[in-house]
């Protein structure tokens, strides 16, 4: 399989339950409603689990633009492989949220709170304060990519990796939803914004910069640290 076929297809699976999970907590007349941010986070740290358990031997599992960035950066990955692994992961965020929006779409047209059907696809305050929000990215991705080069050195695998994302989005989750991936959020932005979802408002692009940048300077800072110690 090719390094590319298995980034878009981890990124599809990753976003497909992962924001699933909250498609499931959150909307109306789910069976899931109103179970709350624990079943999040272990939800969304499954939903890394799983597809970087299928395909961390095909291409290093990355499914997060800002981990490729980090990991070229301190020469841990091709340059040249740099392009194509951020396209697919863009791509298979976009056609994951597409798939949730669709199986769960009686769910989106009974929910009546745009704020709520956005919640699916992407991340989005507590409280907005952007200078806030973006470190409260930068250290959630510092800690993501940091954690992964000290397990990895450690051979944690990839039970430590689904340790690392439960922990953040159980401790620092809760300022910004914790995208740690410019993919896992702007892909589905983006699907939010195209899909025709009944009653829905916003797709929040005045925020949508925080996602990308917030974690991108996470995971340099966090590659780079990682590497000089491990």
């Amino acid at each position: 399989m090719s390094v590319y076929l298995a980034e878009f297809i981890g990124t599809f699976l990753l976003v497909l339950l992962g924001d699933g999970v909250v498609a499931n907590v959150i909307l109306s007349k789910t069976k899931g409603n109103s179970a709350g941010w624990i079943v999040i986070t272990v939800g969304w740290a499954l939903a890394v689990f799983i597809p970087a358990t299928m395909f961390g031997a095909a291409s290093g599992a990355h499914f997060n633009p800002a981990l490729t960035l980090g990991l070229a950066a301190i020469g841990s990955l091709s340059w040249n492989l740099v392009p194509g692994y951020i396209l697919t992961q863009f791509a298979g965020a976009f056609v994951g949220a597409f798939f949730v929006w669709l199986m769960y779409k009686n769910h989106f047209d009974s929910t009546d709170d745009p704020g709520t059907q956005l919640g699916v696809f992407s991340t989005g305050p507590g409280i907005r304060s952007p200078a806030l929000n973006l470190i409260s990215e930068i250290i959630g991705t510092f800690v993501l990519v940091f954690a992964i080069l000290g397990v990895g050195a450690a051979s944690g695998g990839t039970w430590g990796v689904w340790a690392i994302i439960c922990s953040i989005g159980i401790s620092l989750g809760g300022t910004t939803g914790y995208a740690i991936n410019p993919a896992r959020d702007l892909g589905p932005r983006i699907a939010h914004a195209v899909l025709p979802i009944k009653g829905k408002g916003s797709s929040d692009w005045g925020y949508a910069w925080i996602p990308v940048v917030g974690p991108i300077i996470g995971a340099l800072l966090g590659a780079l640290l990682g590497n000089a110690l491990f």
